[in-house]
């Protein structure tokens, strides 16, 4: 095997134990998660905004970006339920890059997967500490779930990710929202289908178990835009998509239908500026149908304290190392913005 077994590192259990949380964060959880979830059942009729970072880089940037979001919630909390971004692991197309703070838990220094396990739960614990937040990430490896399980509130199945067998089996043993975005082709009926599998029970193999799995009910669709035959990027939030996407809700037999709409990444061609015009596109299609309307859940948008992305050789407080992010003076607006439109 052409592979160098570097450490076995702590199971999620000891992780846990090391850095555990309080019993006042595992009641915020529980408000949190229920609230999610009836936005989802449609016992709540709010918007939900999943924003923050392409990727989690620097604590301390971070930590001040969710602060901010914190002041914002409260004066839209009859209207928008935010979930803000701290996406720790980061697909990389040709598998070279910054793949996270799981990874490089310093992103100027080199992989350490012990220090990037233990810096993402302190992460994520910090931000309900400090924010009252739960949040949201990406789950790029199925296995390393466990050590975020009892403090996310959200997490996304990427475009690269949605196809994988072991992502759909996990993703039906989770017990809140999971988000399967349409893959990188744009084949809808393939994001169906794993949504189909996340809603089932399962048993499976998992970290060395065999497991049953009740079925997730709150697994949904994530539109994110797809890349044409030509490597083009196309959109798919269009008022057509959506009322397609409907359509194939009404016949699948599905529970909780509904879609996130990613309003970047092949949605807007990253051009993180679109992503304010985007989000106003999809809610005049709400408006116009209730068909729409009804799947609609919310929106997902990449912003971080400063727009843009940062240049090689940069080192920039609160700017992305990774995709373009709309800044925060653009992010507060648009959030307002939403509001008076709902």
């Amino acid at each position: 095997m052409n592979m160098n077994f570097k450490r076995k590192l702590p199971i999620p259990m000891e992780i846990k134990k090391q850095f555990p949380i309080t019993s006042e964060l595992e009641a915020i959880k529980a408000k949190r998660d229920a609230e999610i979830k009836a936005v989802f059942e449609g016992a709540d009729d709010r918007l939900l905004l999943i924003i923050g970072p392409c990727s989690a880089d620097k604590d301390d940037s971070v930590i001040d970006y969710i602060s901010r979001l914190r002041e914002v919630q409260e004066r839209v909390k009859d209207k928008i339920l935010i979930i803000p971004r701290i996406y720790t692991n980061k697909p990389r197309t040709t598998g070279d890059g910054y793949k996270g703070m799981l990874h490089q838990p310093d992103p100027n220094k080199g992989s350490d997967m012990l220090k990037g396990v233990v810096a993402i739960r302190n992460l994520h614990i910090r931000a309900i500490r400090e924010t009252g937040f739960t949040c949201a990430d990406e789950m790029l490896y199925p296995d390393n779930y466990r050590y975020l399980s009892d403090i996310l509130s959200y997490v996304a199945i990427g475009a690269r990710s949605v196809e994988d067998q072991s992502h759909r089996l996990t993703a039906s043993g989770l017990d809140i929202p999971v988000g399967m975005k349409n893959p990188t082709s744009g084949d809808v009926s393939i994001m169906m289908n794993s949504i189909i599998a996340a809603q089932h029970p399962h048993t499976f193999i998992y970290r060395g178990w065999e497991v049953e799995s009740q079925g997730n009910s709150l697994a949904h669709a994530i539109l994110r835009g797809y890349v044409n035959k030509h490597g083009q990027s196309m959109p798919n939030y269009h008022y057509e998509d959506l009322i397609h996407l409907a359509e194939l809700y009404s016949k699948s037999g599905l529970k909780n239908p509904a879609v996130i709409i990613d309003t970047n990444h092949a949605n807007s061609g990253k051009k993180w500026m679109e992503q304010p015009r985007i989000a106003g596109e999809v809610l005049e299609s709400c408006r116009y149908s209730p068909d729409v309307n009804k799947i609609v859940k919310g929106l997902m948008i990449e912003s971080y304290i400063e727009d843009g992305a940062q240049l090689p050789g940069e080192c920039v407080y609160g700017k992305s190392i990774t995709d373009p992010c709309l800044g925060w003076e653009k992010t507060e607006r648009l959030i307002y913005e939403l509001a008076d439109k709902l």
